[in-house]
């Protein structure tokens, strides 16, 4: 065995190091995930008294020993029913990341780049988007290029029609019963209405954010979409992919970012997009 280094009866070895630091990188995702809610603080007590059981079992204590681990044997179904949320979260990260979709399966093979936006007419979209951009009318768009997002469609109405300007304008009218919640479009046809989203928890986000724009970086937190809010209050626009956000947008660069995610395009740094006679769209990374 090679040692890395010993402090006197401590003998610790290079798997010693390689251990310790996966569970510091384990411990700070974990970290990262919670942060900002009640769960840390709950996190934090049940860490502290891991390490209080540890340590009262090195030192013999058999009395406290016996009780910390009576408490520690029921400490993983615990722990999944406090962390019920979090656990989603952390489990819908990781299929983000490994969800094949047979359809895209067929398409890598045969071509580099793959194309779900048959039949999807984008200025058609971006004429709807200017109306209700005009009349204040509030809007969530989801756009989906791989995956079809069958859980969140069901909790919709499904129309499985093709995108077009009069079709968005009536599900978005204020008297429409489907104006509240999300569209989501799939392969160039909009495949539910009234769809649920999960909302950022992330205390980082604007006071001003409402439940619409909540939703739609919460979405795209957890899933490989990009998202369209219109605000209802004063008509901007802000798109948000992988847990960031652009707002002060033109019509010109919503259509550009959205052709550049269904052409599945290398994605350029969204600070690019600038015109010096509009309000520069801003980047927010959120922590």
């Amino acid at each position: 065995m090679i040692f890395a280094f010993k402090i006197g009866f401590l003998e610790v070895t290079w798997v010693d190091l390689v251990d310790i630091s996966l569970v510091a990188i384990l411990l700070y995702q974990v970290y990262k995930l919670i942060r900002g809610s009640l769960a840390v603080n709950i996190f934090l007590g049940i860490l502290a008294l891991y390490l209080v059981y540890l340590i009262v079992r090195a030192a013999k204590m058999e009395l406290l020993t016996t009780i910390l681990g009576q408490f520690m044997g029921v400490g993983v179904l615990a722990m999944i029913i406090l962390f019920q949320p979090e656990i989603r979260k952390f489990l819908l990260l990781i299929g983000r990341s490994t969800e094949i979709n047979r359809d895209s399966i067929f398409k890598t093979i045969t071509s580099w780049r793959t194309e779900h936006h048959d039949d999807f007419d984008v200025h058609e979209l971006i004429e709807a988007i200017k109306t209700l951009k005009a009349t204040h009318t509030g809007a969530l768009i989801v756009f989906s290029r791989d995956i079809e997002l069958k859980f969140y469609v069901e909790t919709g109405d499904i129309l499985d029609a093709k995108v077009s300007k009069k079709l968005l304008l009536s599900i978005f009218n204020k008297h429409s019963p489907l104006h509240d919640g999300a569209i989501i479009i799939y392969k160039g046809k909009i495949k539910a209405a009234r769809c649920v989203l999960p909302v950022s928890e992330n205390d980082n986000l604007p006071s001003h954010f409402g439940l619409r724009h909540r939703s739609a970086i919460g979405m795209s937190e957890v899933t490989d979409t990009l998202l369209l809010a219109v605000s209802e209050e004063t008509g901007r626009l802000i798109l948000a992919r992988n847990g960031k956000y652009l707002r002060n947008l033109k019509l010109k660069q919503v259509e550009q970012r959205i052709a550049e995610y269904l052409h599945n395009e290398e994605p350029k740094n969204w600070e690019d997009v600038q015109d010096e006679s509009e309000p520069v769209e801003q980047e927010i990374k959120i922590p």
